[in-house]
């Protein structure tokens, strides 16, 4: 808060500087801004289509988010502000001027332009048309077009000077784009409007058109290209069933397949029915004794062989009933046979072939029967055998194919599939495209109203941002100024206490014991007051009698009249003073008090001055290059000293400043305390720290700072005592 306000006191000092710089300024800014023109204002709207979709014959089932909307948006009006763009309007402003327009010509000719021949305009003329024709800009590498592109940037109809006029922006949430430009004349502003939303419109509906071309020939030539990959694959499958004789590999598997599994199981049959009869057979032998087998088999003898020639008729059919799969038409023929069989058994069976004694007609049956159906078996277990082989050799065939069509049908699939998203593309692209949303110019610009003038706006502004600046400079000024102004920057700086401070007096002022009391000066009085508080400090310090040397950093820094002026307020509280001008180099004290004693006598004699309670004496110097010591030595002066201080309650000594330390030192030896005095406004120096140092190694003999010639001070910035932190 203490810097700010310190600010603040550096701000009214130069109060006059802040006050006649921003006036200049405003009166400059005045004379320069009272004959700018007019300016007009126009504005256009187009509708987009991005939001509101009333205008469109499809629209999309997904809705598109507000950020995409918004970067739709601000790609449109970066495109307006694209110097492709805007350089279609400066060609169609430089034809107009070029032509001789006089409906579309608004400002003068430049000298370049109103110079040019007829022949040089028609040249230009169709150039300047084919770049326009073309959307080319112009090549500037080229002198001649370089020429004219300076022409349009004189003419300010170039893509910058018409940029820094135009204002494009969307609408709030709207489907609207407007658009603002400024000029000096209300139809120039309306035609560079109009004619940037017009190019824009058909170089937007010109790419719209382009790109949807472009994307559906894409998408039906990836559609057709699809299209063919799969008509390619379906014929070699094709190819490939007709070479491997495949009609449906499925059902011929599946019907391979069942007819193994019926072989099969008349198979099982079979073997079951040999393994019964076999054991029947076996059982009917054990029944009959050798000689009436023997008598059964020489009866039979005949019979037996038209049985067995049956026996293989019935072998062979029933194996050609086997090889076609157990052909219902041959099992009519199978039966027929097996009747017949049957019958020659009967037959068998009638004859008295058997020893009518013997009661065993009905095995001799059953064991032909069984014999016939036992040859008939095996016959069928070899027969179904066969076919079993002959199906699992042709089902072991199908297994390649049915890997090969696999595979050729899993492409086609997946062709099938590439297709279908494809053409479903390409219908989709088809559909949307053939319905393009198309920006609209719905609202022309007209010619614009005059704008309120900005001249007043423009001198206000001038004197703000020049008094902006002028504190600006202060504010670097204050903040890289090092120089110490108040007490607390002194005792933060020095670490030892500051006995007071005392304002800055007129430098026709000068202090005098005998005009100490007669000045009626306001400064002089504040002087005198404040002396008086530093003299508060050093009387409580130490009991009477008392030598104090004031000393300082550098000359020049009102120490004499702090020494006057302290001696003066130590007399008015009744002390004996006695005031010594130690200051051999500028003894002030001495020349301001021609008639007083000599310190260079008075320490050689034994003469002793006396002085009366309220009275100050003074011993002057008669200067030069000396110092105390060589008028006598230590002791002696010791001596005069005391004496001095049994006559006097207070002694002030002006010591030389620590400029020329040895001096100082020795004034400060016979001292019972130290005051420096520090000039405000003066910044402290590297060689400054080491006089620093030594008084602050004096410890309780230096008594602390007295800060002279320093201006209004605040509260905060005035207080005085220990050092604090800045």
């Amino acid at each position: 808060m203490s810097e700010f306000v310190q600010f603040l006191r550096l701000l009214q000092r130069n109060k006059i500087t802040l006050i006649l710089v921003p006036l200049i300024t405003v009166i400059i800014c005045y004379f320069l801004v009272r004959r700018l023109p007019d300016t007009f204002v126009s504005r256009a709207r187009i509708a987009t289509g991005l939001v509101d979709k009333t205008d469109q014959v499809i629209t999309r089932a997904k809705e598109e988010q507000d950020q995409q909307i918004s970067r739709k948006f601000e790609s449109l009006i970066q495109t307006l502000r694209l110097k492709r763009t805007l350089d279609q309007v400066s060609y169609r402003l430089l034809l107009n001027d070029l032509k001789g327009l006089k409906d579309s010509t608004w400002r003068e000719p430049v000298s370049a332009l109103e110079t040019m021949s007829k022949a040089d305009k028609v040249k230009a003329i169709s150039l300047i048309t084919e770049k326009y024709n073309n959307r080319e800009e112009l090549f500037l590498w080229k002198p001649y077009e370089e020429h004219l592109n300076k022409i349009i940037v004189d003419m300010k109809y170039d893509a910058n000077a018409l940029r820094d006029k135009l204002i494009i922006y969307r609408t709030g949430a709207s489907d609207y784009i407007d658009i603002e430009y400024e000029a000096e004349n209300p139809k120039l502003s309306a035609y560079v409007i109009n004619t940037l939303s017009q190019e824009f419109i058909s170089d937007n509906s010109s790419r719209v058109v382009g790109n949807n071309k472009r994307t559906i020939d894409f998408l039906q030539n990836f559609m057709l290209q699809k299209q063919a990959e799969l008509n390619a694959r379906m014929n070699t499958l094709r190819n490939f069933k007709i070479q491997n004789r495949v009609l449906n590999l499925n059902e011929q598997a599946k019907s391979i397949y069942g007819q193994m599994a019926d072989y099969e199981t008349r198979r099982e049959v079979a073997q079951k029915d040999i393994i019964a009869l076999g054991a029947a057979i076996r059982n009917i032998d054990h029944k009959f004794d050798p000689t009436e087998r023997k008598y059964f088999e020489s009866a039979l003898t005949g019979i037996n062989q038209k049985i067995i020639a049956t026996k293989g008729n019935l072998r062979a059919l029933n194996e050609r009933y086997v090889l076609n799969n157990f052909d219902p038409r041959l099992k009519f023929s199978l039966d027929s046979l097996r009747s017949k069989l049957a019958g020659e058994i009967d037959e068998a069976s009638d004859k008295y072939a058997y020893n009518p004694m013997a009661l065993k007609q009905d095995l001799v049956t059953q064991k032909l029967t069984m014999e016939i159906s036992l040859e008939l078996a095996k016959n069928s277990v070899a027969s179904i055998q066969g076919e079993l082989d002959r199906l699992n050799k042709k089902f072991d065939g199908l297994v390649p194919n049915e890997a090969k069509i696999q595979e050729y049908e899993t492409s086609i699939d997946i062709a099938s599939k590439e297709y279908i998203e494809s053409l479903q593309r390409y219908n989709e692209a088809s559909l949307e495209f053939s319905f393009p949303v198309y920006l609209r110019l719905i609202e022309r610009a007209m010619p614009g109203e005059v704008q309120a003038s900005k001249k007043m706006v423009l001198v206000i502004l001038s004197g703000v941002i020049s008094l902006a600046f002028c504190v600006f400079v202060f504010f670097i000024l204050f903040y890289l100024d090092k120089s110490i102004r108040y007490p607390l920057q002194l005792a933060n700086a020095t670490e030892r206490p500051v006995l007071g401070y005392l304002n800055a007096l007129d430098k026709g002022s000068s202090l005098s014991l005998s005009g100490m009391n007669a000045s009626d000066d306001k400064a002089i009085r504040l002087y005198k007051n404040l002396v008086r508080s530093i003299r508060y400090e050093l009387d409580n310090e130490l009991d009477d009698p008392k030598v104090i040397a004031v000393t300082s950093l550098s000359h020049g820094v009102g120490k004499t009249s702090f020494v006057i002026a302290l001696a003066w307020a130590f007399s008015k509280i009744n002390k004996t003073v006695l005031l010594i001008d130690g200051n051999f180099g500028q003894p002030d004290i001495s020349k301001l008090n021609p008639d007083t004693s000599m310190i260079e006598g008075f320490i050689k004699s034994d003469t002793i001055i006396e002085a009366s309670p309220g009275q100050i004496r003074i011993l002057g110097n008669k200067g030069g290059d000396v110092s105390l010591l060589e008028f006598a030595s230590e002791k002696g002066i010791s001596e005069r000293l005391r004496a001095l201080k049994a006559q006097f309650d207070i002694i002030l000594i002006e010591a030389d400043s620590l400029t020329a330390m040895n001096k100082a030192k020795e004034w400060v030896t016979f001292s019972d305390r130290v005051v420096a005095v520090f000039a405000a406004g003066r910044s402290i120096s590297e060689e400054d720290e080491s006089k620093i140092q030594y008084l602050n190694n004096l410890e309780d003999k230096f008594s602390g700072w007295v800060l002279t010639n320093t201006e209004d001070i605040p509260e905060q910035a005035g207080k005085i005592g220990k050092p604090v932190e800045a």
